[in-house]
């Protein structure tokens, strides 16, 4: 067989793999489309596809496909399926495409291992993962990270509200943020971190309003010494943890540091036993917010 006609072989072969690792972007696992023997067979043929001298080195060629696979899953299997999607279901479909997607990546990135050290090795491109994920996020994080952000802060506002919420969503969506965002690892999860931040400023400033008309200053300060623990025991499970004590500090100032002198002159109308009422005050004043 002369070399044209198996470079040709070769890449026809690899492209039959390419075909069964794209239906990973249809929730199909990798384990039941790609044996162990097919795998390293297509991994052979980007060997051969690379080591040859030019103009027979497909390197280039190959990369292109590489890319192309990428700009294919994304237009045909990522970004049709959130299209007007928004709140839980945007979520919950996000996470669906983007497991899927990394999926694949790791099963290309098998048949693609040497043109990925090639490439390293010349530094004719960057790591096939980080081609990747910058794909991923110039595709489709770039036009949808806002609504995001704000699905997960209606969630978080359900949420402190006692309402039921799918909080898997939050944990996974959490991690995705810190995984992803550019070449400094948590870029979207300082991002997101910073909306929250604001978002309870502003929530907490309505429940102190909202409290301070509904319930005694003893019940009020009952009430946040229960909103502390609760919004500590919440938090945790989906954020980590600098930024559950960021946003303990916020709850505790709005409930507690701005409200001091409300609170004195509803215990004073009250007429509330002064000590008991400074027992209270500082007992909610030394709640624990780490």
């Amino acid at each position: 067989m002369s070399d044209a006609k198996r470079l040709d072989e070769s890449m026809k072969t690899l492209e039959e793999g390419i075909t069964k690792v794209k239906l990973i972007m249809d929730g199909y696992p990798a384990s039941m489309l790609v044996t162990s023997e097919e795998y390293m067979r297509y991994y052979d043929c980007v060997y051969l596809l690379c080591i040859r001298p030019p103009p027979h080195d497909l390197s280039a060629d190959l990369l292109q496909r590489y890319h192309a696979v990428l700009d294919e899953s994304i237009y045909f299997k990522v970004l049709p399926f959130l299209k007007d999607k928004s709140g839980t279901s945007l979520l919950g479909e996000f996470l669906r495409v983007w497991a899927n997607y990394k999926a694949m990546v790791k099963c290309l990135g098998g048949f693609f291992l040497y043109l990925d050290r090639k490439c390293s090795d010349q530094k004719s491109s960057a790591p096939l993962k980080e081609v990747a994920l910058s794909c991923f996020q110039n595709r489709v994080c770039c036009d949808l990270l806002p609504k995001l952000f704000d699905a997960a802060l209606l969630l978080i506002s359900l949420d402190r509200r006692e309402e039921p919420i799918d909080r898997s969503l939050l944990q996974g969506l959490s991690t995705f943020f810190w995984e992803n965002g550019g070449p400094q690892k948590g870029t979207y999860y300082y991002m997101f971190e910073e909306k929250l931040l604001a978002d309870t400023y502003s929530c907490y400033s309505r429940f102190a309003s909202e409290w301070l008309l509904s319930y005694s200053s003893a019940d009020y300060i009952l009430k946040v010494e229960r909103c502390l623990n609760d919004e500590k025991g919440r938090l945790s499970r989906y954020l980590y943890p600098s930024s559950v004590e960021k946003l303990l500090q916020v709850v505790h100032l709005k409930l507690s540091g701005e409200t001091t002198s409300q609170l004195i002159e509803k215990q004073k109308a009250e007429n509330l036993n002064s000590t008991k009422y400074q027992e209270l005050l500082s007992r909610c004043s030394n709640l624990s917010i780490g």
